[in-house]
């Protein structure tokens, strides 16, 4: 079996009266992106630097492929990069010169951090940018540069905070390309994001926390599957059919059922799946309604997350 990214095993980290992270464990396999997800003051970021060694954990342990973040830490930040939500760049010098300029922070030679940082630009399709000042990049270049200065030494484990807060579409979906590229080549991620559409398209596996603690995990799907069933949603060609429909479905769908329900359209649970579907479009050619759109559905990621942090659900 290969050997885990990260392990995190019941960390806890208290500040003075307030407990920051109270029991999280969870594993990254190596090569994977995990996302880490959770309400602001959930625990996200204290647990982040607990596994980048930033912080030493109160009890519990943690370890990036095999090196103990407390009795190892130099072997662990030899082997991690963590990118913040803001860029760490100068301003007043090129693309190139910020990435040679982390290279020979980081011990490589002269003419080594030259051919790196040539390589980082043309893997991350920033040739011409190049030689322009960071000053004067977008936000998307900005935040594709920093990550690049990241990756000069070819870190196992980069630790993403935020990576794409504050950029418009057309940079997110830049960024989006790059983090799958990374993993591609074999690299781990660990992201936080606010973004709960970033997590569904960029992770393979997703951990939930909340006050301190990890309330779910699992993969998209996984947690969609398990916070709520599959719902059939009808539309009718005509709204005038709109009572008709919901009289013809009625029986199967229970009180409060129809959360999902739209204006235009008539949600049915569907616990049985494309069987449930058969049976309503079979009703609905009987009561001799036309539909203008029928679809399975599934509970979205945002629904997932609100339905896992509602504090009545967890008797708070």
């Amino acid at each position: 079996m290969a050997t885990p990214a990260i392990v995190a095993r019941n960390l806890r980290k208290q500040f003075k009266d307030m407990v920051a992270v109270e029991d999280v464990s969870f594993t990254v396999p190596a090569g994977s992106i995990v996302a880490l997800l959770g309400p602001n003051g959930a625990g996200k970021t204290t647990t982040v630097n607990m596994l980048c060694t930033l912080l030493k954990p109160d009890s519990g342990t943690a370890s990036v492929y095999d090196h103990d973040v407390v009795s190892d830490a130099a072997a662990v930040r030899r082997s991690i990069m963590l990118t913040g939500q803001f860029a760490a760049l100068d301003e007043a010098l090129t693309g190139r010169e910020n990435l040679i300029l982390f290279g020979r922070l980081l011990g490589l030679t002269k003419p080594s951090a030259r051919e790196r940082a040539d390589e980082l630009l043309t893997t991350f399709g920033l040739v011409e940018a190049g030689g322009k000042k960071v000053g004067q990049y977008s936000g998307g270049m900005r935040r594709r540069i920093d990550i690049a200065c990241g990756l000069v030494t070819a870190p196992k484990v980069v630790f993403l905070d935020e990576p794409t807060t504050g950029l418009d579409p057309r940079s997110r979906q830049e960024v989006w390309s790059l983090v799958e590229r990374l993993r591609d080549s074999g690299v781990t991620i660990l992201l936080t994001t606010q973004y709960l559409e970033e997590a569904d398209v960029l992770s393979d596996n997703i951990v939930v926390i909340d006050h301190g603690r990890v309330i779910a995990q699992g993969s998209s799907d996984e947690l969609k599957a398990a916070t709520g069933a599959s719902y059939c949603e009808l539309t009718p060609a005509s709204a005038d059919d709109l009572p008709r429909l919901r009289a013809a479905v009625a029986d199967l769908i229970p009180a409060g059922g129809d959360d999902h329900a739209e204006e235009h359209s008539v949600a049915v649970p569907a616990p049985d799946g494309p069987e449930t579907l058969v049976e309503v479009i079979r009703r609905t050619e009987a009561a001799g309604i036309r539909l203008s759109d029928v679809a399975m559905r599934r509970p979205s990621l945002d629904e997932v997350f609100l339905s896992l942090t509602d504090p009545a659900r967890q008797g708070r």
